[in-house]
């Protein structure tokens, strides 16, 4: 093949920092992967835009997505202007102004939904249990999407399993602690959801994947990453052009 005629890489532009504990997990995910796939010296075209937590979480806290939607389009489109080709947020519940983002990135999203969606129904799940922030489990903008573009219902721990689901990912996660006493508490909402009916759950929210694995914790159900299935969803859009022009 002429080597003019090859398409250019693609370089994948990812809002991060929401925290930086899980963005750090997800910058070796990727880079990983893309080692694994083309082997030797590879590593993934990225540009990443790390917020400061801080100021989000305020946003989320008050209620005022608009602001946090405009932040994250603003940081879109620098990550456009700097020759990025389509967007990753690096967090389950900002996905709630995805919209915006995409809208002010001017980019295409990689929706992390639609990367857990798959997977679930590749595996034949339809029902599944979410363990979220409480703006993700208890928001209609993941379960919505879940039902309404692929057909699985979502079901969420009770008020007070919510709560502290949602405690442990701010007060512990997110600043790098992870305690055997809070793996036992999640443990326990998982047996909760089987309960209810769940053939599944989703660890949806980026933080979780350094609390539970899921091969050791998946004895009660099994458990889908949303994290990891985020970064293979990305991996196979940045090496498309890659495959193309190696004629795979």
């Amino acid at each position: 093949m002429n080597p003019a005629s090859r398409r250019q890489p693609r370089i994948l532009g990812i809002l991060a920092g929401m925290s930086w504990e899980s963005s750090s997990h997800l910058y070796q995910l990727l880079n990983r992967s893309v080692a694994a796939r083309l082997g030797g010296l590879h590593s993934a075209r990225l540009l990443m835009h790390s917020v400061d937590f801080a100021e989000v979480e305020a946003l989320q806290r008050s209620g005022d997505w608009e602001a946090a939607g405009l932040l994250l389009g603003e940081a879109a489109a620098g990550l456009k202007a700097a020759g990025a080709g389509a967007l990753m947020i690096a967090a389950n519940t900002m996905h709630k102004v995805a919209d915006q983002v995409e809208s002010l990135g001017g980019l295409p999203l990689i929706h992390i939904v639609d990367a857990t969606a798959e997977a679930l129904k590749a595996a034949g799940v339809r029902r599944a249990g979410l363990l979220a922030t409480r703006y993700t489990m208890e928001g209609e903008f993941y379960r919505g999407r879940m039902r309404d573009r692929h057909g699985i219902e979502i079901l969420i721990p009770g008020e007070q399993q919510r709560t502290e689901v949602h405690r442990v990912i701010y007060e512990e996660l997110c600043r790098g602690q992870v305690l055997e006493r809070s793996r036992q508490f999640y443990r326990g909402a998982i047996a909760e959801l089987a309960g209810a009916g769940a053939e599944a759950v989703i660890l949806g929210c980026t933080e979780l994947c350094l609390l539970l694995d899921v091969q050791r914790d998946a004895d009660l159900l099994p458990l889908f990453d949303g994290t990891a299935l985020h970064a293979q969803a990305a991996v196979d859009w940045l090496l498309l052009a890659y495959d193309d022009s190696q004629g795979r």
